[in-house]
């Protein structure tokens, strides 16, 4: 087995910053009505400026685009394009059903034959990328790999997307209002994409080398929390858009991303700090051993209830030990463990000798993705 360092890391955010007050004017009104929602999650959420694929009403990047421009920031003289042995690339929004994120993305390479992997999922989709990325290095499968995260969520956020569920309401004579699950998530995600490089040797400055990773799935205990591409029924099964008639597609705006907030509120942080306590005592770290948490949390709503979760399991970890970037980039799905990874490794905060604690909830129907690094 050989030691596994990410050496390297990109990023690639679209166009200029969005504050919250332009968020409606590029994203739209739905029914040419403000959202009620919007100022009431975008001050639980504590985001000021995130970014979208998207200026003065044309889409300027595809979520395979948004992934290779991250990549090309890993190459220098050192490491080329040509030198890639493997590409991991995760994300819950690829561009088509299919070929895979990573083979589009491979597409726009222009280097040579290498293997693929594409992650599915939601936000620990990137994380299921780093993995694969982690056990190829460690097991000798290759020298190298690049793995990436990457989110296209603005498209599916416009107002124009709803307006065929807004006209049916109307004709059933119901309020032209979409469900608050629906309108919540508009103002919570963004675009982006990340990328890391791993290799079997420490390179540069300063690279940070993967101890371990631990991932949990609670789906065998609870039903879908967020969702796209068919609706929840009332006993919980989810019914695939396959399965509905065509022009129910958008009277019911069934692609849009769904988030049931009562179970995403009682189990979320609960469920995470059990699998980081798990995760923390199978591999003997105490809370003590660790100098930065980088903690993926979808709102700074839940930053202060993760730090009770984690105590009430025995993890101290104060405020002066978490570095997150949420507020200034927002909530960018599987990219967001990426983007914070790729700060704190340009910050000039780190101290060789120095660990890192990596945690990522996946609300689809809660996963949980742990890592464990080493500054080096």
């Amino acid at each position: 087995m050989f030691n596994v360092y990410i050496t390297k890391a990109g990023k690639y955010l679209p166009n200029e910053a969005v504050s919250n007050d332009e968020m409606e004017g590029i994203l739209g009104m739905i029914n040419d009505t403000a959202s009620k929602a919007r100022r009431i999650v975008l001050r639980n959420n504590g985001i000021t400026s995130r970014y979208y694929a998207i200026k003065d009403g044309i889409i300027t990047h595809n979520n395979a685009q948004l992934t290779h421009l991250a990549i090309e920031q890993l190459y220098d003289s050192r490491f080329t394009k040509n030198d890639v042995e493997l590409l991991s690339c995760g994300t819950s929004s690829p561009d088509n059903l299919f070929p895979s994120h990573a083979a589009m993305v491979h597409g726009l390479m222009d280097n040579r034959s290498l293997e693929l992997n594409s992650s599915s999922g939601v936000c620990c989709a990137g994380m299921n990328a780093l993995k694969y990325g982690f056990l190829s290095v460690k097991s000798g499968n290759t020298a190298n790999a690049v793995c990436t995260g990457s989110e296209r969520s603005s498209t599916w956020m416009l107002a124009d997307k709803f307006n065929n569920e807004v006209i049916n309401l109307k004709n059933l004579e119901e309020q032209p209002i979409i469900a608050f699950k629906k309108d919540f998530l508009r103002w919570m995600l963004s675009d982006g994409a990340g990328a890391l490089l791993l290799e079997n040797e420490p390179a540069g400055d300063i690279s940070l080398k993967i101890e371990w990773m631990e991932s949990f799935s609670y789906a065998h205990e609870l039903e879908a929390c967020m969702y796209a591409g068919g609706d929840k029924m009332d006993d919980g099964n989810i019914k695939p858009w396959q399965d509905y008639q065509a022009e129910e597609w958008l009277k019911q705006s069934v692609f849009a991303v769904k988030q049931d907030v009562k179970l995403l509120e009682k189990f979320v942080l609960k469920l995470g700090a059990k699998s980081t306590k798990i995760a923390l005592d199978k591999h003997g770290v105490s809370d003590s051993d660790i100098d930065y948490l980088l903690p993926h949390v979808s709102s700074n709503f839940f930053a202060t209830r993760l730090y009770n979760a984690l105590l009430e399991e025995g993890i101290d970890l104060p405020n002066d030990k978490w570095f997150m970037n949420l507020s200034t980039v927002g909530n960018v799905g599987s990219a967001s463990i990426y983007l914070m990874v790729e700060e704190i490794m340009a910050s000039g905060k780190l101290k060789k000798g120095q660990k890192l604690l990596l945690i990522v909830p996946e609300s689809g129907r809660f996963t949980y993705s742990i890592a464990y690094l080493t500054v080096c």
